[in-house]
Parts: structure tokens; C-alpha cells; sequence
């Protein structure tokens, strides 16, 4: 078949690598003039199979009346007169009861265990480099509360076969030495040696030049205005070039992968997917004090950022912002993540040649992504990941090839659209 997928960040591309690979022609379509220029660009770089406890758990409503109306909190709604704001904040209310957060850390670690397998299968078959470290990642505590809240999902996670051990502050220090600089604050850490990191931005462009190499046709700088259906199936895709001529696509199927902005394409055909913009913040420094500066990826629980080594420069990205489309930096939420930075790692870096990014993350209340079939029976979704397109990129752009060629995917997991029966599939309604 002939497949347009709309949107070259880190899904889109993965899911015309693996439709190529499957035999179908391709075409992609992005605004931007190359791939992974939105929010693939400068994320946190990990591939956090084993750290998929959703921001909707049983202690989140707590902390977001504590972070409500702090500019610098991990967590911010910044409420406005947005009823797609106020229906998701309630479904994420919802999402964090225990029951569902149990199951959706069920999904998550199903989907990101299939995910890692399918990249390190990628990476091996094409020689792929972007700055990969598979030295695990270490998830540190500076608050007793948190850490024995910690457990319960710790356990979770090992039942679905995670690797994933509790570990004392000493050896947090001796995993990474860079944290002797704030042993006094930590109170314990866990780890998952199987996790990975690298360059989503490096992966994305390099995938998407194999992809062209392998016949994958791009339109980048092209706007899509919208679609036509006829019946129950989508008949053209409506665009526009740079130029600002307007051309009509047509497919055998089209794939959506516009992250954030799914949510208003796929309105304008009636299917309704509860999709909200969360903001995150990045800051990307260089490495000037090697002996200071970490060789592991981490996770600072208390302030949700993460670290990163990307070659000879540092990582840290994290929080999360619901306001809209806004992508306006706010100078006091990168602030916040320098200071952080120099509070645990004061000998690491003074902040000087700093790069600040931000960048619309589309997150469900869940965090679970839309996977699977439409009730259009030629539109397919691989949309809303959240915090966890890198992680979940290749088992998302593998899946929605098998769903796209008529095959069921390998793994467990809430796969939208699916028959009922099928074995070993929670299956969902059509949307």
C-alpha cells in the first residue's frame, strides 16, 4: 500500500522505517524543513523503560495543589479558560487512582520493554550512532516520602520484568561518583542497568536519512491544512507547500503522528483524542570539569528532571507545564533547573554556555499513547506519548506497521481500535 505518515518527529519517522520495512511505499509529510525538530529536538535522551510510573498516581493530586501557581514547579496546570484543559486535568484526576495507575504502568513497561528489544534490533542492522550510552540509568531520592512511596511501583515494575534493584546512598556514589557532591542529600536510589540513553534528535535524523535511502519520500515544509473523507475512510490530505501552493495527497492509509497537534486534526474528522500539550523544559551545557560531571544517566525524583551525557555535552530536561500551546520560554522554569543542577553537581558546571529549549510534549491523562486503528478504517494513530516518545519510538513504529499490514503486534498492550479476542491484546473501542 501507499501510506502518508504526518509527522517526522521520533514516532513518524520510526513508523515509516518499519512500514518500509514491511513493504509499503511511503511518504512523509512535516512543516518543518527535517525531521525531529519539535519535540524530538532536545529531550531528556533517556530510553526509561524501567521509570514508567505515570505523573498520574495516587500521590500526584497532593503535589499538584502544592505546585499550583509556582513558577518553577515540576508539575504546573496553569489554569485557563480552556475547556480541552479542564476535561483532561479531570480524566488525569481520574488516572491517578490506584487500580489505574497500576494498570497503566502495565502498558507503559509492556510497550517499553518491546521498544528497547526493537531499537538495539535497529541498532544493530544499521550501524546507528547518536551519542548512545547503555550504562543504565540511576533514579536517586532526596526525600524519605518519596523514596518508600517508590516501592509499590518498583514492584509493579518487576512483576512485568523489569531489572530494577533498590539501592543505598553509598551505592548510588559508587554507580556514579559525580553524586558524591550531594551524598548528604540522598536517601536512596534505584537502579535499571538494561535502560539507555542517547540523542533522540541525532536518532531521528540519521533514522530518517536511512529511511530515504531505503525509498521513504519526504515533504517537509508542508503544512497540513486539513483532510476529506469519503464514507468511512479519509480520501485526501489537504496541504501546503513553502511556496503556499496547495496540493491534494492521496493514500491507501495515512498514519497520524503530530504529536500535540493531533488532537485538531483528528477533531476536524470527529474522532475525539483526549490529547493536552504538556510543556517541557530543557538545558544542554558543555562539559568543562570532566572529573565532576556524570558518565551515568540519572533521574532526580524530587524535582522530576533527568541527566543525560550526550558526548561532551550535559543534558537536563524535565518538568512539566500544561498551558496551552504557548512555546514561549519561561526564563524563571529554566532558571529552576540550572539552580538544581548546581545544588547537587556544584563542581560540575557554573552555567555559562547554557541552552535553553522547550518544547510541546502530547500527553494523554494516562500517559498511555494512542496506538492502533481509528473508526476511519485508514486512519491509524501513533500519537500521545508524552515524557516517552524516545522510549516508546521503535515499539510504537513497529506495532502500528504490524496493525497498518493486517498483523496483530507481539505485545501486550491497550491497542486502540483492535477486535475483541484477539489474543493477548487488552483491546479499546474504536475511536
Amino acid at each position: 500500500m501507499h501510506i502518508i505518515v504526518l509527522g517526522a518527529g521520533v514516532t513518524g519517522i520510526t513508523s515509516a522505517w518499519y512500514l518500509r520495512q514491511a513493504g509499503h511505499e511511503v511518504t512523509v509529510v512535516d512543516r518543518q524543513p527535517a525531521a525531529g525538530l519539535e519535540t524530538s529536538f532536545a529531550n531528556g535522551g533517556q530510553i526509561s523503560v524501567s521509570h514508567a510510573e505515570p505523573w498520574a498516581n495516587p500521590g500526584a493530586p497532593a503535589k499538584v495543589l502544592k505546585w499550583l501557581m509556582k513558577e518553577d514547579a515540576p508539575l504546573l496546570f496553569r489554569l485557563r479558560a480552556d475547556p480541552a484543559q479542564w476535561r483532561w486535568g479531570l480524566a488525569f484526576l481520574r488516572e491517578c487512582a490506584p487500580g489505574r495507575t497500576a494498570r497503566n504502568i502495565r502498558s507503559m513497561v509492556s510497550l517499553g520493554l518491546y521498544s528497547r528489544a526493537k531499537l538495539r534490533e535497529l541498532r544493530a542492522a544499521t550501524g546507528l550512532q547518536y551519542e548512545q550510552r547503555t550504562q543504565g540509568i540511576l533514579h536517586f531520592y532526596t526525600s524519605e516520602a518519596e523514596y518508600a512511596a517508590a516501592q509499590e511501583p518498583a514492584r509493579l515494575m518487576r512483576e512485568q520484568g523489569c531489572e530494577l534493584d533498590m539501592k543505598t546512598p553509598e551505592e548510588c556514589v559508587a554507580i556514579e561518583p559525580a553524586l558524591a557532591q550531594c551524598r548528604d542529600k540522598i536517601v536512596g536510589g534505584s537502579m535499571t542497568p538494561s535502560d539507555e540513553s542517547g540523542d533522540a534528535h541525532r536518532f531521528t535524523q540519521e533514522l530518517a536519512r536511512r529511511c530515504a535511502e531505503a525509498g521513504v519520500q519526504f515533504r517537509y515544509e508542508t503544512r497540513i491544512l486539513g483532510c476529506e473523507r469519503e464514507g468511512d475512510a479519509v480520501s485526501q490530505l489537504i496541504t501546503a507547500d513553502a511556496a503556499g501552493r496547495v496540493q491534494r495527497l492521496r493514500a491507501d492509509a495515512y498514519v497520524l503522528c503530530m504529536g500535540s497537534f493531533s488532537r485538531g486534526f483528528a477533531r476536524e474528522l470527529g474522532i475525539d483524542l483526549n490529547i493536552y500539550p504538556a510543556k517541557g523544559y530543557s538545558v544542554t551545557l558543555p562539559v568543562i570539569a570532566p572529573e565532576h560531571s556524570y558518565q551515568v544517566s540519572l533521574t532526580d525524583d524530587e524535582y522530576k528532571l533527568v541527566f543525560s551525557r550526550l558526548g561532551e555535552r550535559l543534558r537536563i530536561a524535565g518538568t512539566a507545564e500544561l498551558n496551552g500551546y504557548d512555546t514561549t520560554l519561561n526564563l524563571a522554569r529554566c532558571e529552576a533547573i540550572v539552580r538544581r543542577t548546581r545544588e547537587l553537581f556544584p563542581q560540575m558546571s557554573d552555567g555559562r554556555g547554557a541552552q535553553f529549549w522547550t518544547g510541546l510534549r502530547p500527553a494523554t491523562p494516562s500517559n498511555v499513547p494512542y496506538i492502533g486503528r481509528s473508526r476511519l478504517r485508514n486512519l491509524f494513530l501513533n500519537t500521545g506519548h508524552g515524557t516517552l516518545g524516545w522510549t516508546h519510538g521503535c515499539g510504537s513504529g513497529a506495532a502500528i506497521a504490524d496493525i497498518v499490514s493486517g498483523r496483530r503486534p507481539e505485545l501486550d498492550f491497550a491497542f486502540t481500535g483492535l477486535e475483541a479476542g484477539a489474543p493477548s491484546l487488552r483491546p479499546q473501542p474504536a475511536l
